[in-house]
């Protein structure tokens, strides 16, 4: 893998890398799944389940003739609940200052829609740090597909050599890899380290604070 010292992109996914809004999401599936007369999912089944955007998220939990209903209300739920639940992952703002002082340039690739994503970001008071968001519903691609990847390097003109993808889920990594990007995993968030392993060419991390050291 190339010296991270060298890049000059710094490519984030959100859920489990930046922010922690799992809890936000879990309740906002069970208020849905308790409208239905559903029984509750357990928070650790609905961490392992996010990642591929609400729609495929909310098919494995709801019967496909219920799914326009459920996503309807789980969205109305979920505003809310991300306002009142989101965290940033520990020492995030920190992090993404220090690297934006160095003049790194910083993008956000998610899964998420961008309203959420949007409604997560200035929650936490992150989005100020970020040259560009780029989610799934504005690409017209989920990831894996690498188009996400190729969408920031467009817009901020920067090769794919000078760029990092820093993901939690074997799906960043299999973003990364498809897009012959090198990648840094950071464990902790909805993928096991032993799930990722096939995937050879990252880095792996416990705390974004380690990616100041490799940076610096």
């Amino acid at each position: 893998m190339n010296i991270v010292r060298t890049k000059k992109l710094f490519i984030f996914d959100l859920d489990g890398t930046v922010a922690d809004a799992y809890t936000a999401i879990w309740k906002s599936l069970n208020f849905t799944r308790g409208k239905f007369r559903l029984k509750p999912v357990s928070y650790n089944e609905a961490k392992r389940k996010v990642g591929r955007g609400d729609r495929l998220f909310m098919e494995m939990f709801f019967p496909k003739n219920k799914m326009e209903d459920a996503l309807d209300i789980y969205k109305k739920h979920h505003k809310k609940s991300l306002v009142r639940h989101s965290k940033q992952k520990k020492n995030a703002r920190k992090v993404l200052s220090i690297l934006a002082k160095r003049s790194k340039l910083l993008a956000i690739a998610s899964n998420r829609p961008y309203y959420f994503t949007k409604v997560i970001l200035k929650t936490l008071d992150m989005k100020k740090y970020f040259d560009i968001v780029a989610c799934a519903d504005q690409v017209g691609s989920i990831k894996p597909d690498p188009w996400i990847l190729y969408y920031v390097l467009r817009k901020l003109n920067v090769k794919i050599q000078d760029s990092v993808f820093i993901g939690d889920m074997g799906i960043d990594m299999e973003t990364a890899k498809r897009a012959a990007m090198d990648a840094i995993f950071i464990t902790g968030g909805s993928s096991s380290l032993n799930s990722v392993k096939k995937y050879k060419n990252k880095k792996v991390i416990k705390s974004l604070e380690e990616i100041l050291k490799l940076s610096s």
